[in-house]
């Protein structure tokens, strides 16, 4: 079984993506504290923001820089785990990483903030994301998407905006623009594990491979050259990506299926206990400060 070392350092840890997120730190830290008070209404960064933001490059940096990128073009189950990472981990922490008054600040633009607040109304940011999500595993989008670079960075880009949509309504940042309360957030999961479980039950009860990405040589090739280099590849004479795994393209498959479950479920389910404690606390909070209002005039008499 061959090894990833054939591809050489470029192709597994992407110095130039890596630099490109490097500079994005280093400006979001430029404008966050050192050129904040340039910033009318802004804020001191917390510790808690800046966390946030760190892990959200960290991440998207071992998604799409590392040899976990790579592999994902060699073993479908990787590709899955990478993809739910990216809309349902990365995603979250990005809005939470911003601080409020910057996230204001670009709100306010006038070309921005009528589509934003278009697309993360509850519904249609539903919607959204589970409707690009099913499509991009339809297997003739998919390996299309694959085969083109073009396609394949802005079709995540796009993927990646509507999960921030998605969460927004669920981690709104800031207190003015109300998303759902309470209970209602365990309603709007529960709706989005549902219109996600269609494309994953497809993928783990199919008997046979559906993508040509994984399956046909040829196509395979092409996705490996947009990845590697064309010349980097055409220089290994490799016949497919079976020389990399004793995984079936079937079992590799099913296994990438109940990954992108089981993995959206278990971040739910820590968001949903998150969610029910918050609504617990309110509860009890406001119980409490109902029972005070009813006992004063009693102990003042």
């Amino acid at each position: 079984m061959l090894t990833l070392d054939i591809f050489g350092f470029k192709a597994l840890w992407s110095p130039y993506f890596l630099s490109i997120l490097i500079a994005l730190l280093v400006g979001y830290f430029l404008i966050t504290i050192k050129f904040r008070s340039k910033f009318n209404d802004s804020e001191p960064l917390t510790r808690k923001q800046a966390v946030y933001f760190v892990l959200c490059i960290s991440l998207l940096y071992t998604i799409k820089g590392s040899p976990l990128d790579l592999m994902g073009h060699l073993m479908f189950y990787i590709h899955a785990t990478t993809m739910i990472l990216l809309v349902f981990l990365v995603a979250p922490l990005f809005v939470l990483g911003i601080p409020p008054w910057l996230w204001r600040k670009v709100l306010s633009l006038k070309i921005v903030k009528p589509i934003f607040n278009l697309v993360t109304k509850p519904i249609l940011a539903l919607l959204l994301f589970n409707g690009l999500f099913s499509l991009y595993h339809i297997p003739v989008i998919f390996d299309n998407v694959m085969q083109n670079g073009f396609f394949h960075a802005g079709y995540s880009i796009l993927l990646f905006s509507s999960a921030v949509c998605l969460w927004w309504s669920l981690i709104c940042p800031l207190p003015e623009l109300k998303g759902i309360t309470g209970l209602k957030k365990v309603g709007y999961l529960f709706i989005n594990g549902i219109l996600l479980t269609p494309s994953c039950a497809l993928i783990i009860f199919a008997d046979h491979s559906f993508y040509a990405t994984y399956s046909d040589p040829n196509v395979w090739g092409r996705v490996m050259s947009l990845c590697v280099g064309s010349s980097t590849f055409e220089g290994l004479n490799l016949s497919g990506p079976q020389l990399f795994s004793s995984m079936s393209l079937v079992d590799d498959q099913q296994l990438g299926g109940v990954i992108m479950k089981v993995l959206q479920e278990i971040i739910f389910a820590f968001v949903l206990g998150h969610v029910f404690f918050e609504w617990y606390r309110k509860d009890q909070a406001e119980s409490e400060a109902e029972l005070n209002k009813t006992l004063k005039p009693t102990l003042v008499e």
